[in-house]
């Protein structure tokens, strides 16, 4: 219900929504749109890939562009679970009050699909990053799976499962990005009050107790303890808006694939 809601908001005439689709009946689903529209009514159609399955909506985006063929294809956008235009709205309010390009950043909870996705973002924008997990294995897999060049920035895994952990994956940090699972809480007020260097907190937890605490839901760009602060529902606004402006870009072309990158670079530009 959200994304069809979202998608009339943002300018759709007729939303068609199928549930349980998987790889195997993406072929048909594409021949539909595709072969009912030709040159450039194409535009007037397009994908989204939704629904809570992060990894299977990944498939799914592939699965889509292999049916496509020749001038035959319609624009795609990728963001199941929200994954990629929440992680772009974190992002993009970061670097609103700190330089991302050789920035410290720590992501707590990277290894949820949010998380993957802000710390690849991060490391994009050129910032040295961190990917904190209680598992030092579990992180260590996000960030041996993260595709940026050496040149362009670094990614380090690091436990954080106690006190000990965190205060020292803090050190010199300027950025934090809690993307943890709804209800627990990360980053302990009394850990993050020793990290002097802390500039700016986003918490993307909305339900309580917060990820960050003593970071409040509502909390868009205000002051909590000498940091710039950024709750779930701070964020959700700059979310919604990149949301439905990926959608209206979607019919500008046929031939746009929008994941996390382009959805980034479209809200920073808003």
């Amino acid at each position: 219900m959200f994304d069809r809601v979202v998608a009339v908001d943002a300018g759709a005439d007729h939303v068609f929504a199928y549930g349980g689709v998987d790889p195997g009946s993406v072929r048909d689903l594409v021949y539909g749109a595709i072969f009912t529209r030709g040159g450039d009514s194409l535009k007037s159609t397009a994908v989204f890939i939704g629904g809570s399955n992060v990894e299977l909506g990944e498939e799914i985006r592939t699965a889509v562009k292999k049916a496509f063929f020749g001038p035959l294809k319609v624009s795609v956008l990728l963001d199941c679970n929200g994954a990629n235009t929440t992680a772009a709205a974190a992002v993009v309010l970061a670097a609103r009050h700190k330089e991302l390009s050789g920035a410290k950043a720590l992501v707590l909870g990277s290894t949820g699909p949010v998380g993957r996705r802000v710390a690849r973002l991060l490391a994009l924008g050129g910032a040295e990053v961190t990917v904190g997990s209680r598992s030092l294995e579990r992180a260590r897999g996000v960030a041996e799976a993260i595709p940026v060049p050496d040149s362009v920035a670094t990614v380090c895994p690091v436990a954080t499962g106690d006190a000990d952990q965190l205060a020292a994956a803090l050190a010199g940090v300027e950025v934090v990005v809690a993307a943890g699972g709804p209800g627990v809480c990360l980053l302990p007020r009394d850990v993050r009050a020793g990290a002097g260097s802390l500039r700016v907190v986003i918490d993307l937890n909305a339900v309580p107790p917060e990820g960050i605490e003593g970071v409040e839901g509502s909390d868009a760009g205000v002051q909590r303890d000498g940091h710039v602060a950024y709750g779930a529902i701070g964020v959700g606004g700059l979310k919604m808006k990149i949301h439905k402006a990926a959608i209206a870009k979607l019919f500008e072309s046929n031939d746009q694939v929008l994941d996390a990158e382009q959805v980034f670079e479209l809200g920073s530009r808003l």
